[in-house]
């Protein structure tokens, strides 16, 4: 049974910057695509990548290089250009990996082995992110809407401070955690009245629906829901929902993923999974109560699970499922009908990245599609059995295993076979590397590019590498 389309306000695309940032022109073409295939609007997260000044540049990434202030400018009249509402997404709480590594601000930390939780009792952790926002919101002059994160406040109450505070009858963790939320939002209202402020969902799903409701939260933030898997539980959800909304909590908005949450070092998008992640959610939009008005829907697309972590897949390759997850939402359904539609639009076959060929020569693809073959070509034979097991064969561990590299005890007529055969893949994969840096480097900066391939290639490359070079140290002893 098919469900309603999604009439439920806005669907945002979720740019994840950090460690990946378009270079701007392709940016354009993103967002061109964006608005093609339905969004409203983006949710922008910055991280690194916002050019902060004063005290706060040593926030700012210098390789890949951060937009500049007027890059930042440029992106929203693009997107303004394109019917694109620009929601920009500034951490306050958890996920401040990228502020608090740095040594200056590192006592900061609500425990000194988390980098990502602020402690929530210093006055400077408040005055910091404060700043963080004004030079964000300052440098957005047709702001509406401002995302304050707060997901996933780890260690939350281990710290020394946090202890103290909470040996007293009463004090709880989630009291600190709505605590510091509701300090923040309150300062954020403050000083810009005229602000919607969205947050995170996650660290109040176990809170009751009295502590909610007294929490100070209500009529300051809509909580955003977030669930990525395709198996989403749509009770659990409709009644966690349902729970935000009694508390008084009656905005909300949805998010779902069209990349980078399947596993951290994911490199190719799967686009079934976030399309069945997609129809979940659409299942339950159809089942919430008239009481609840979901504002929208945000379709994110991480780049890293957290400032620290691997790059996941790039922006090229999740096209095809970001195309056919704003189009599940627009129809209610995932039909054949809609699967076309997506093919025509993006000039492709399939809607599976692995598989989507092209309609025709004479068609225009969309942005980014040749990286995304070069990207599934390359991953296809750094994944193939021959290549990623090879010193794991038969001729390797027979006649060339560490004991006889070590003593040189080798049979040069199977060694040079050996080395024939690992010569070949690493031309056939240098080859491909290098048009894949090529085309790359058009789309994103040299820093993106050397991590992508020291992370996808060398793990593969470097023992293949490894076995040549001790070929041709023994053969050099052992052959006249």
């Amino acid at each position: 049974m098919n469900s309603p389309p999604w009439r439920k306000g806005k669907k945002l695309v979720h740019l994840d910057l950090k460690g990946a940032p378009p270079r701007r022109e392709y940016l354009y073409q993103l967002m061109d695509l964006f608005s093609c295939l339905g969004a409203d609007g983006l949710l922008v997260e910055y991280e690194d990548m916002f050019p902060y000044e004063g005290d706060l540049k040593l926030l700012q990434a210098t390789e890949p290089p951060a937009y500049s202030r007027d890059d930042i400018l440029s992106i929203q009249n693009c997107a303004k250009c394109k019917g694109l509402e620009v929601v920009p997404l500034v951490q306050t709480f958890g996920h401040m990996e990228f502020v608090l590594k740095h040594r200056p601000l590192k006592g900061l930390r609500e425990v000194p082995q988390c980098l990502g939780t602020l402690n929530p009792h210093r006055e400077e952790g408040v005055k910091l992110v404060m700043e963080m926002l004004r030079q964000v919101v300052v440098l957005h002059p047709d702001l509406h809407t401002l995302h304050i994160g707060a997901d996933e406040v780890y260690l939350l109450g281990e710290g020394e401070e946090s202890k103290q505070w909470l040996a007293t009858p009463g004090h709880t963790v989630e009291q600190l955690f709505l605590r510091h939320v509701t300090k923040v939002a309150k300062a954020v209202k403050e000083a810009w009245p005229h602000i919607t402020i969205i947050m995170w969902d996650d660290m109040m799903r176990n809170m009751s629906h009295e502590t909610l409701k007294v929490s100070g939260l209500v009529g300051l933030v809509q909580p955003m829901l977030w669930d990525y898997t395709p198996a989403l539980d749509v009770d659990r959800t409709v009644s966690l929902l349902e729970k935000y909304c009694s508390a008084g909590m009656s905005e909300l908005w949805a998010a779902s993923s069209f990349k980078g949450s399947t596993c951290s070092y994911t490199c190719v998008t799967n686009t079934q999974r976030h399309v069945d992640n997609h129809l979940q959610w659409l299942k339950v939009a159809a089942s919430v109560s008239a009481g609840i008005n979901l504002q929208g829907i945000a379709l994110t697309g991480w780049q890293r699970y957290d400032h620290l972590s691997v790059l996941c897949e790039l922006m090229p390759v999740a096209l095809p499922s970001l195309a056919a997850c704003l189009q599940t939402l627009i129809h209610g359904q995932f039909s054949a009908e809609v699967q076309g539609t997506v093919g025509e639009k993006l000039s492709v076959s399939s809607v599976e990245v692995k598989e989507m060929g092209r309609h025709s020569a004479e068609e225009s693809s969309f942005a980014g599609k040749k990286l995304a073959e070069l990207i599934v070509e390359l991953s296809s034979l750094l994944n193939s059995d021959d290549i990623r097991f090879f010193d794991n064969g038969m001729l390797v561990r027979g006649w060339f295993s560490p004991y006889q590299r070590r003593r040189k005890l080798v049979n040069p007529f199977f060694i040079m076979q050996i080395h024939s055969q690992a010569a070949t893949y690493l031309t056939a994969l240098g080859q491909k590397v290098d048009t894949l840096r090529n085309e790359m480097v058009h789309l994103y900066p040299e820093q993106t590019v050397d991590e992508w391939i020291e992370q996808h290639v060398n793990p593969v490359v470097t023992p293949l590498r490894r076995i040549t070079d001790d070929i041709e140290a023994c053969l050099e002893e052992l052959m006249p």
